[in-house]
């Protein structure tokens, strides 16, 4: 059934298909179109195979920049996002992704006056007294023109550009259908689950092709802000947004792209770095929603040195696990604690089963080498975020997109703020943050509910091991499962279950009168009118028959040994 549904989109998407494949060709990959069985079916030309042109002198990572920018809209924004995956690519195709521009040619003005005119449901001229013909801003998937609405609300408004949707959802057809054959062919992208990458990457897009969804990143972020007088988020104009018209508040500002006008105009650039970074960090390590894309030509500032945000398409969430990893990793680095590193990597569950042990060791000491003696001062986090990843990257170890986000936006807003100012550090900022992560994970209300979800978790799997340990007999009893023992080890084995089944039941037993006893002293809190099982010392005598299991359990552990 698969088959035939990859084989029917070939058909339908014949052109694209070839497109795709000649530039592919065209700039020295038909390799890989060959490799995955492709030119077959689209019969390119062979003699197209040999054309070398000009590509003799580029870089594989040049060539694949320029494959990208020439596939279009769609490629280009795959491409910004895999250079966020410093885990996945080396660091030189890096380099040449972050370079991809999405700046392109504007849509003809009477183009742009059908779509707002079919989205609003009403004539321009009945929506806005001034509506600006040249675009302030045009990328592949929109542009900006500045606007007026008859009440006299100056606003910017983002139009998408016509049938963008369609094309892009070929090419994701596409993709998807590029990435399944390269799992066949290529082991690297079965590792990387290239399909998957590609599922995610679809999710994320589809999610910015509609312009409602950023108005609501907007409100949130702007949610986060509003105690904060020195960042300011535009306000939505909702009666004229739509999923392809999205209408903004109009806020003039000097972008951030512009240092030499800042410098000029007077502006105090060690403050603006200061409250940037600020924000960025309440976002990310407060309230786990960010602004996921703060390049300069998306910030801006104001005459009263405020910040100003702007294009909420791309935004990243952090989840409370992510949060403590997060800080896990950091503080582990900064502190020179490898252990602590590689045990973070192990409890997020991204080590490859077939990991070197003592290479990745080695490597992570390394990190910690370069770190431990330099002066909090002088570390970028950039750097030593790229050179986790680094690292990951070496062993094949697989980020979270989450967290591979958090790194691509750590190392942006650095940039930024120290082009802003060359002594700024980043750090001086982030580490009261990191000093808040830590205290909140400590704190009694986090350290009960973790107990809690942690006595849950076991009980469940206690709960559910029955019935897992039968399956697996199941399985061998119908050949599902092979097990192959030898008779000479029989007995010295049986022994040996023996005496974990003895133990296991002892450590079952202790842990639920553990509970039982809990739930005794949480029931006996909460009574409203005291009982007479409250009268007996109850505690005294749970902890002796506590202590008592506990004594005949490291009993039994320690003659286990003998």
């Amino acid at each position: 059934m698969v088959g035939r549904q990859i084989l029917g989109k070939r058909v339908r998407h014949l052109s694209r298909y070839k497109d795709i494949a000649q530039i592919l060709v065209a700039n020295g990959f038909g390799w890989f179109i060959d490799e995955i069985g492709l030119s077959d079916v689209i019969d390119i030309p062979r003699r197209l195979f040999s054309r070398k042109q000009e590509r003799q002198t580029l870089t594989t990572a040049e060539r694949i920049r320029l494959v990208i920018e020439q596939l279009g809209p769609t490629f280009i924004k795959l491409g910004q996002v895999a250079s966020l995956r410093a885990d996945v690519f080396p660091s030189e195709l890096l380099d040449e992704l972050a370079r991809l521009q999405d700046e392109v040619p504007p849509v003809p003005f009477s183009a742009v006056q059908s779509i707002v005119e079919t989205e609003l449901g009403q004539p321009l001229a009945e929506i806005f007294s001034v509506f600006d013909e040249v675009p302030v801003g045009s990328a592949s998937i929109g542009q900006v023109h500045r606007a007026e609405l008859l009440g006299g609300q100056e606003v910017a408004v983002k139009v998408q550009r016509p049938d963008i949707v369609k094309k892009i959802e070929i090419d994701l057809d596409i993709l998807m259908d590029l990435a399944r054959m390269a799992e066949r062919h290529f082991s690297w992208a079965k590792h990387y689950s290239l399909s998957d990458v590609v599922e995610e990457f679809r999710y994320t897009l589809m999610n910015e092709l509609n312009y409602t969804i950023e108005g609501h990143n907007a409100d949130k972020l702007r949610s986060i802000h509003a105690e904060d007088q020195h960042v300011k988020v535009p306000e939505v104009n909702w009666d004229w947004t739509t999923t392809k018209v999205l209408t903004m508040e109009y806020v003039r500002g000097i972008k951030l792209t512009n240092l030499k006008l800042l410098e000029e105009a007077g502006y105090d650039a060690h403050l603006i770095a200061e409250r940037a970074a600020n924000a960025m960090f309440t976002e990310m390590l407060v309230h786990g929603f960010y602004h996921a894309d703060p390049h300069p030509g998306n910030l801006a500032v104001l005459p009263d040195h405020s910040l100003l945000f702007m294009d909420f398409g791309m935004v990243g969430r952090l989840t409370s696990d992510m949060k403590r990893f997060l800080a896990s990793l950091i503080v582990g680095l900064m502190r020179g604690d490898a252990d602590a590193i590689i045990r973070t990597l192990y409890r997020m569950s991204v080590v490859p089963p077939d990991i070197d042990d003592n290479k990745l060791r080695r490597d992570v000491e390394g990190l910690r080498e370069k770190y431990y003696d330099m002066p909090f001062q002088q570390i970028s986090l950039g750097e030593a975020t790229s050179d986790l990843f680094a690292v990951a990257y070496r062993h094949q170890i697989k980020i979270p997109s989450d967290l591979a986000l958090v790194g691509k936006t750590l190392i942006t807003i650095e940039g930024v703020v120290e082009a802003l100012d060359p002594s700024f550090r980043i750090l001086n900022i982030a580490e009261p943050f990191g000093r808040m992560l830590l205290k909140e994970r400590i704190s009694p209300k986090n350290l009960r509910k973790s107990t809690l979800r942690g006595a849950l978790e076991l009980f469940d799997f206690l709960s559910d091991l029955p019935k897992q340990l039968r399956a697996m007999m199941d399985g061998v009893s119908r050949g599902r499962i092979k097990v192959q023992l030898e008779m000479s080890e029989a007995k010295p084995l049986i022994r040996q279950l023996i005496r974990m089944s003895n133990r296991l039941s002892l450590s079952i037993l202790l842990l639920s009168f553990s509970i039982f006893m809990a739930g005794l002293m949480i029931a006996s809190a909460l009574a409203k009118t005291p009982s007479r099982l409250w009268a007996f010392p109850m505690t005294d005598i749970g902890t002796i028959v506590g202590l008592i299991l506990l004594c005949l359990l490291i009993i039994s552990i320690w003659r286990s040994h003998r």
